[in-house]
């Protein structure tokens, strides 16, 4: 049964920077009509098979999120998730054939101070989206609102090349690098071109391709009673071919 990965962001955990953890969604790729759709939201290290449980120090952390999907009409649903012990999970019904656009959006999280690490202090804002279909025809995944970055899925068919476009504050991003990894520290970048669009020819089958994008904003400011010089935006994205 195949699933559908969408890693939200790497966040910075603990001593060592380069050791990041991510939260992603997992659903089933394709879908039924009036069937159960589960989407889960995971948090931890892909690249190392970590997974952190909900009521960890490491999850309560990041748990802030916001999950929607917007379906085939573009009418969008606020998912309600529960908990278990190392996953949230949420359901929809599908009622249409098309493609169903699922999004994770992440803004709450306390600012941290990494100036021991030359990073600075920042807050960070995390997005990720990702799609099931339900029918037969293939479809892009639908760029939604949202005034940060985001990577789009426009990969409309089966093939040996994947497709995506990058916007940041609803535009889109040219000459953004993005870096594809899969397990075993398999990395590869991609630039977008012009109109923000980036293509990945595939070199294996059945892997799950992780991408990440990242821009800082320099605009200082103040989160919960702590001030940032600056805001970090990731956006991610899993593909499972």
């Amino acid at each position: 049964m195949k699933l559908f990965y969408a890693i939200l962001s790497f966040i910075f955990i603990g001593i060592n920077v380069g050791h990041s953890h991510a939260l992603w969604l997992e659903t089933n790729t394709k879908g039924e009509l009036n069937k159960e759709q589960e989407i889960k939201v995971f948090f931890g290290e892909y690249s190392y098979n970590v997974i952190e449980e909900v009521n960890g120090k490491a999850f309560k952390n990041v748990k802030k999120f916001q999950l929607s999907l917007v379906n085939p009409s573009g009418e969008k649903t606020i998912l309600e998730t529960k908990e278990f012990k190392n996953y949230y999970s949420a359901t929809y019904i599908p009622q249409e054939n098309g493609v169903y656009t699922v999004e994770l959006i992440n803004n709450e999280i306390d600012v941290i101070d990494y100036t021991k690490y030359d990073f600075g202090i920042f807050k960070t804002h995390y997005h990720s989206m990702t799609k099931f279909t339900v029918g037969e025809e293939l479809s892009t995944s639908k760029k939604l609102e949202y005034n940060g970055l985001q990577i789009q899925d426009i990969t409309s068919s089966e093939g040996e090349t994947l497709s995506f476009r990058v916007y940041y504050k609803g535009k889109e991003l040219k000459d953004a690098e993005i870096e594809v990894a899969i397990a075993e520290n398999w990395t590869k970048s991609i630039t977008t071109d012009e109109n923000g669009v980036a293509t990945l020819r595939l070199p294996w089958k059945n892997f799950n391709y992780f991408l990440e994008v990242t821009k800082k904003e320099e605009v200082p400011g103040e989160y919960n009673g702590e001030d940032y010089q600056f805001i970090w935006h990731c956006a991610t994205y899993m593909y499972l071919n």
